[in-house]
């Protein structure tokens, strides 16, 4: 008798031993964070600085780049990934708010796939002209931009790096509420639509802010004005379109989500990770290097701001008839 409650004993302490040594296995694992575009970007960037500084709360985190499809690969292999936490992913203006419009197939359901973490980042971006052209054309400010091309029918365009892009939707979303008319020229890339307007074959662009920053301060590009609501950190002088066109508000903003079905236990614990390091002032001082405000929230209120985004991009994609079969 002794001798098999011995061996009970002995059985259910090893099975204890192994429960408890899965259990630290699994918290070892590394945490992937799957980026939906390619490395050194500035959602790359900020994905790395916010991965080294989680490292002492939640451990190893491995960036895994994922870029195609404008961000919809990488989305989606977030989207099929164990709800476990082991598993997290960039949600971006693109792969959740406009990607679902865009494209005729998209392989995940933005609005119910993902569950979110928290904002990371909001980049404004800015209405920006030539300096040269801006000086000719007597243009400081939207007011003066809306005068002239309203006395001057048809004889602005503007650039993007593409349909369906974001200065694409920008300058869209700007005509319609300024009532004017200006050709949409797209590029293949921000780059290639940023040189357009440098040497003067576009006269305005809806750009990145910390894309068209260096080019601004050295007086080649006027910036006329930021598409967030409120003034820019980065730029404080430069006033936002919406003191002339109320409630106009475009900018880039990307987050943390995990698949669907992730316990809430888990997203609680990736939350206060992530808001610590996205209000440490060394992130704060490193983003600003890239002009990215950091946005740190609360899963509902990211999950909010996803729904709202979702919808108003419904709007402003079918206005422009952009399409990606």
């Amino acid at each position: 008798m002794k001798t098999r409650h011995f061996l009970f004993t002995l059985l259910a302490s090893a099975a204890a031993l192994l429960a408890t040594g899965q259990a630290a296995a699994q918290q070892q694992r590394p945490i992937r964070l799957v980026v939906p575009y390619a490395a050194g970007g500035p959602i790359d960037v900020t994905a790395r600085i916010l991965a080294e500084r989680v490292k002492d709360s939640l451990g190893t985190v491995i960036i895994d780049n994922k870029p195609g499809a404008g961000g919809n690969i990488g989305a989606d292999a977030v989207a099929k990934a164990a709800p476990d936490g082991l598993t997290i992913g960039i949600a971006a203006t693109a792969t959740h708010a406009v990607n679902p419009w865009l494209y005729s197939k998209i392989p995940f359901n933005a609005a119910s796939d993902f569950a979110p973490v928290t904002q990371m980042v909001r980049v404004p971006n800015v209405l920006v002209m030539n300096a040269e052209t801006a000086l000719r054309l007597k243009i400081n400010t939207v007011a003066d931009l809306i005068r002239y091309a309203k006395a001057n029918p048809a004889k602005l365009n503007y650039g993007s790096g593409g349909n369906g892009s974001a200065g694409h939707l920008a300058g869209e979303l700007f005509k319609k509420q300024a009532g004017i008319f200006a050709l949409h020229i797209p590029y293949n890339g921000g780059n290639p639509a940023q040189l357009a307007l440098l040497s003067g074959q576009v006269d305005f662009n809806f750009d990145n802010l910390a894309t068209a920053a260096p080019n601004i301060r050295s007086g080649k590009l006027k910036a006329i004005a930021v598409t967030t609501l409120q003034r820019s950190s980065a730029m404080p002088d430069v006033p936002p379109v919406a003191d002339t066109l109320k409630g106009f508000s475009i900018d880039t903003w990307w987050g943390l989500v995990a698949p669907a079905g992730t316990p809430h236990d888990v997203l609680a614990k990736l939350n206060q990770a992530f808001v610590a390091a996205l209000n440490a002032p060394e992130t704060k001082t490193r983003f600003a290097t890239l002009l990215a405000e950091p946005v740190a929230s609360s899963p509902e209120q990211f999950g909010a701001f996803m729904k709202s985004e979702l919808s108003k991009y419904e709007a402003v994609v079918k206005a422009t008839g952009a399409r990606v079969d």
